[in-house]
């Protein structure tokens, strides 16, 4: 038993001094790996610039100044450094520039949600990731942060640690260190901010784009007295400090700083930013502090001459003086997918804000017809000759109504497409299904929720809307013979030295067979020079569809004229080019709609963008070969007399049957 004893304490002993062995063997590690971390990067802690390049290769826009203004410590006010403090890190004058207690709180709450978060990071942390490290989730890189943040604390005093920061972080609005931001948003320097100027800016590292004042005063007035409280909290300021600063405005100042290339192209630029943060797994912090040269799709000519055209008051129906009408833009090459042109609005483009191009979803009235009723007609076996119904017609209590009130019994496709009728499209997406309409609509990137399985979808009655970029990609692959390019801004994404991070070439996916996107140009082409797209033609093949929506059928309404409207689209094509334009307000009531002639308007907008762009690009033909009874040749498709070419087409195709679908 004595003998059990001693072997028991023995192996005890082993245990310990294998685990205190351990222990010791770790920390030593540990000590190494972080005394051998180099932080002298701090020194010089100022981001380098992002370009964003066009298409061939020149500066395009920039996104972060090129130099920052730093500030010494004791230039900063006590209120701001204390508002920083208390909203990112109370404990920052206390941890060793990992606070514990925090890690712990946060792995419990990970450990409870059963997810894992990127909170419990210190003032320290956050300066180690932005300057030595990316942003990735994982062990190995908080870790690495944690060693970071730890040399850091023991090299530099906290007030230090606390100038670096502040000089290095993004504000939003371009604006990096904490004296360019004092600058952008209130016109001063950074040692006359006051106490709710201190708390506005302290608010914003944690999402410069959502809480910046110029973007959304609500929410940057509910950040900035969050900061207000914590700090009243950790009593940097009185009670009556707080009620004061709470009550005071935000008392932002627009200010100009001149940068030739920060704040060009807004639009573009956002949607560069989206994407290579979207598709590519870049954070926006990394973007705007890389160094990064982004190549992109963008075209300098088309851009300007878009950007030309949205500054052409006389191009736009009067708005309201309290409401200004809008319109968003998207252009695509249709052979690549490449993005040449947006436009997010009308007005003072603003970086990271609202954009109209790619971000508004509105319903795209008759301009939906080809995506999701005559294109998967066509290839199902339908022609531009085939007869559909244009009667009384009532499925399941859903009556649609032509637009002039009439019917003519029966009319062609053709017909159909370039009147823009309303009761032959129903009658056609429900011959060929729903479900086949949703289909064709996905393959050309455009997916339905649940609720659009209907068919009111047919007259572009959608329950959330689309974007006027997603309706360019879809209308892009009738314009490229049938191929899907996906709509893209970014082809490569190199460091400052030229090393590649990322090289994209989107593939082409078929989507319809090529006689099907020979014979929609062909209608559409015809729609352009005689019916309701007739706007938009110009002294070039052009081919395209109108569309707009009705007001709400509500009481708000009442007593409204029948032309008055709450869209308006067109989306069309040139052999060059596919675009698509949406104008309307942005909160459309019983003052603020489009009335007729503001349905015009896209039109005349595709024609003056196309007209500028293209100007000194030679005038082709669409390439359509014959390819089959449904198509027109080359020489018809492009003749700007159409007067008898549907006559002529229906004959050819009568011979083959009777117009019905195969």
């Amino acid at each position: 038993m004595i003998k059990s004893f001693w072997k028991k304490k023995r192996f005890w002993q082993i245990c310990s001094g294998i685990v205190l062995t351990g222990c010791v063997i770790v920390f030593v590690a540990c000590y190494s790996y972080i005394r051998g971390l180099d932080v002298s990067k701090l020194n010089q802690p100022l981001p380098e610039s992002t370009l964003v390049l066009d298409k061939y290769g020149k500066p395009a826009s920039q996104l972060s100044a090129s130099k920052i203004e730093p500030v010494q410590f004791s230039q900063l006010p006590k209120v701001l450094t204390d508002a920083v403090v208390a909203v990112e890190d109370k404990r920052f004058y206390e941890h060793t520039g990992i606070d514990m207690r925090s890690i712990f709180r946060a792995v419990a709450r990970d450990v409870l949600r059963g997810s894992y978060s990127e909170g419990a990071s210190t003032i320290t942390q956050q300066l180690a990731r932005n300057l030595f490290l990316n942003a990735d989730k994982t062990l190995g890189r908080k870790l690495r942060e944690a060693a970071y943040a730890i040399k850091i604390d023991t090299t530099y005093s906290k007030n230090e640690i606390l100038e670096l920061y502040l000089n290095s972080i993004y504000f939003g609005e371009g604006s990096w260190g904490v004296q360019g931001a004092a600058r952008t948003y209130f016109n001063k320097d950074v040692k006359d901010l006051t106490l709710p100027e201190a708390a506005v800016l302290a608010a914003l590292p944690k999402a410069p784009s959502r809480y910046s004042p110029f973007q959304d005063e609500g929410q940057a007035l509910k950040r900035r007295n969050t900061v207000l409280v914590l700090m009243r909290d950790e009593g940097k300021i009185t009670a009556q400090d707080y009620e004061k600063a709470k009550s005071s405005p935000l008392g932002v100042v627009k200010s100009d700083k001149g940068n030739d290339l920060k704040g060009r192209y807004p639009a573009y630029v956002d949607a560069v930013i989206n994407e290579a943060v979207h598709e590519y797994g870049f954070t926006e912090e990394q973007l705007l502090t890389g160094g990064l040269r982004i190549t992109t799709e963008l075209d300098p000519l088309v851009q300007n001459a878009v950007a030309d055209v949205f500054k052409d008051e006389s191009l736009f129906p009067e708005s309201k003086t309290d409401q200004l009408i809008q319109s968003g833009a998207a252009i695509v090459d249709q052979r690549t997918g490449g993005i040449r042109a947006l436009a997010g609005g009308r007005g003072e483009g603003v970086f990271r804000g609202f954009s109209r191009a790619t971000q508004l979803k509105r319903q795209p009235g008759s301009s939906f017809k080809p995506i999701v009723v005559y294109g998967p007609a066509l290839d199902s076996g339908y022609k531009p000759s085939s007869i559909l119904f244009d009667g009384p017609l009532n499925i399941e209590g859903y009556q649609p109504q032509d637009w002039d009130h009439r019917t003519r019994g029966q009319v062609t496709m053709q017909e159909a497409v370039v009147s823009s009728w309303n009761v032959p499209a129903v009658w056609l997406l429900h011959e060929i299904g729903i479900d086949r309409g949703l289909q064709f609509a996905k393959s050309l990137g455009i997916t339905l929720p649940a609720q659009d399985r209907q068919l009111g979808i047919a007259l572009g009655g959608l329950s959330e809307g689309v974007s006027p970029l997603q309706m360019a990609q879809a209308f892009s692959a009738f314009a490229a013979k049938g191929v899907l390019h996906p709509a893209h801004t970014i082809t490569k994404i190199e460091t400052s030295s030229g090393h590649l991070l990322v090289g994209a070439s989107p593939k082409g996916t078929p989507v319809m067979q090529p006689e099907t996107a020979y014979a929609m140009t062909t209608m559409l082409q015809v729609a352009v020079a005689q019916g309701t797209g007739k706007n938009a033609a110009m002294n070039r093949p052009v081919a395209g569809k109108s569309g707009t929506t009705q007001l709400p059928q509500t009481k708000e309404f009442e007593g409204l004229s029948s032309g008055s409207a709450k869209d308006a689209w067109f989306v069309g094509y040139t052999p060059e080019l596919t675009a698509a334009v949406w104008v309307g307000y942005d909160r459309t009531d019983k003052e603020h709609y489009l009335t007729t002639s503001g349905g015009a308007v896209p039109a005349v907008l595709f024609r003056e963008m196309m007209s500028r762009a293209l100007a000194q690009a030679p005038i082709v033909p669409f390439d359509m070969p014959i390819v089959g009874a449904g198509t027109l040749t080359t020489e018809e498709s492009n003749s700007t007399d159409f007067s008898n070419v549907i006559d002529e087409v229906v004959k050819r195709e009568h011979g083959h049957g009777k117009g019905k679908k195969r």
